[in-house]
């Protein structure tokens, strides 16, 4: 997968690069074309397939070959207003433009050492959560946490725990392989796949295997999102195949590979993806991700909230969504009418800035919303 991307020639990104700079001397004015990233990826009033659909500059140049390719670089050359926008040094930046932007995931250009690691660990969290669901959020796949979740999991097994929700949704990518796997091996089974490090020299793979009993043996619900990213998402892939976990939330990062820092002359850092991580069914994880069974679509800024205040008030407040009051026995007894006094408290905030809701998990509500449709399935 990484060698197919690293197949664009530097001169496809000088085409989508210049090709939104002023027109050659003597041409009539035009309006200005439009680049790749700002070209839709279909014809809005055209059916995609259709012919008479218009392809997008991102289609053009990938249909130029290298007869055509060749000819643009010297027609520029030759031809274009500016000389000093087609300088070597120029097609040099463009070509390195172009390839960031075609391979996002995979390349990386950073300011310097001091900038290439700045996200901070995130801590292990776990609540038992309708009496009998365990909840757990690895966090980040360092050591201190593998052992906070082996502590959890011992714990549930006395508390009649019968299913496990693992939230991988603040889970970054992990720079020691092995050390995550572990965090697989307390659900999988012993001798399976968990994933496998392939690089594209064709040197030989890394294979990450369970090699003990799983702690856990319940049903298993994984939660991820585009924040859940490196051997995350491949732990999301073997959960997947091996426990037949639902992964829930949002398509993960894309980011599952093993990367590699390499000094520049001027002490700027380029980072880039060296070997693809395989899932257990054989499936490249990157640059595709893992996508969800049930897809639940959730703010980045809410989660990373609900996150912070868990800590202090539980993960339970953030599930459900507050419910409107409504007449009821209790109210009848006491002479209230909760419906008369919420209409009454919103008319004395009316013209008053709305007050914001508080915040709410619907990723985590629907897993358990499914846990519970399966124990009523199941019980039948």
């Amino acid at each position: 997968m990484i060698s197919r991307f690293l197949q664009a020639t530097y001169a496809i990104f000088v085409v989508a690069n210049l090709a939104a700079q002023s027109p050659a001397p003597g041409l009539p004015a035009q309006t200005p074309p439009v680049t790749a990233s700002q070209a839709p990826s279909k014809s809005p009033t055209t059916p995609a397939g259709s012919p008479f659909a218009t392809p997008t500059t991102e289609e053009l140049v990938n249909s130029l070959g290298p007869a055509d390719l060749q000819a643009v670089i010297s027609l520029l050359k030759s031809n274009f207003t500016d000389p000093d926008a087609t300088t070597d040094t120029e097609l040099n930046r463009a070509t390195v433009e172009g390839l960031m932007a075609r391979l996002p995931r995979g390349v990386m250009l950073l300011p310097g050492k001091e900038n290439a690691s700045t996200i901070p660990p995130s801590a292990f969290y776990s609540e038992i959560v309708a009496g009998h669901i365990g909840y757990v959020r690895p966090g980040s796949l360092n050591s201190a946490n593998l052992q906070a979740l082996d502590k959890s999991l011992s714990g549930f097994a006395g508390k009649d725990v019968n299913a496990v929700i693992v939230d991988l949704r603040a889970s970054e990518a992990a720079s020691d392989l092995a050390l995550a796997a572990e965090f697989a091996k307390r659900f999988c089974p012993r001798g399976k796949t968990i994933f496998t490090l392939r690089k594209p020299t064709g040197r030989q793979d890394r294979v990450f295997n369970s090699d003990r009993d799983p702690a856990f043996r319940g049903l298993v619900m994984v939660l991820a999102d585009g924040e859940t990213a490196g051997a995350a998402e491949a732990i999301a892939a073997a959960l997947r195949l091996h426990r037949k976990a639902l992964v829930i939330g949002q398509p993960t990062a894309g980011r599952a590979a093993e990367y590699s820092d390499l000094s520049l002359p001027n002490g700027k850092i380029l980072r880039l993806a060296v070997a693809e991580m395989i899932s257990p069914e054989g499936r490249s994880l990157f640059p595709e991700g893992v996508k969800p069974d049930l897809p639940v679509e959730m703010s980045m800024a809410d989660k990373r909230q609900i996150f912070q205040l868990s800590g202090e008030k539980g993960i339970g407040p953030f599930v459900y969504e507050a419910g409107r009051p409504h007449m009821n026995e209790a109210a009848l007894l006491a002479g209230t009418n909760p419906e008369v006094e919420v209409a009454e408290a919103a008319q004395q905030r009316r013209g008053r800035v709305p007050e914001k809701p508080p915040p709410h998990d619907p990723v985590l509500q629907r897993a358990l919303d499914v846990v519970t449709s399966l124990e009523v399935y199941q019980s039948r």
